[in-house]
């Protein structure tokens, strides 16, 4: 009779022991689908906020180019206007000199 006590209890702790390594696979499997799942959910934060990061930075450089085109075209014109402005004092004199020769010379 021990014996076929001993036998249940055996087998007992072998159910046991099953249900126990079930419930253990069952708990890694879980843990593993929630690290998964965290995995995924930083990933793409991650990649939500670099996209942020990479329009603002587009944005800006953008911004920026056209600042520095328009500073460099005033520049520029400005230093048309200076060299327009010594040319044409320049030769005004002899611009004058030559009106008033053609208009006071009488043709013959």
């Amino acid at each position: 009779m021990d014996s076929l006590r001993g036998q249940g209890g055996i087998q007992m702790l072998l159910t046991a022991e099953q249900e126990a390594g079930r419930i253990v696979s069952a708990a890694r499997t879980a843990k593993l689908a929630r690290m998964k799942q965290a995995k995924d959910e930083a990933e793409k934060e991650m990649e939500e906020y670099r996209s942020r990061l990479e329009e603002e930075y587009q944005t800006q450089v953008s911004g920026t180019d056209q600042e520095a085109a328009a500073k460099r075209l005033d520049d520029e014109t400005d230093v048309r206007i200076t060299n327009l402005k010594e040319s044409s004092s320049k030769v005004s004199k002899d611009i004058v000199k030559m009106l008033i020769k053609y208009v006071t010379t009488t043709a013959a």
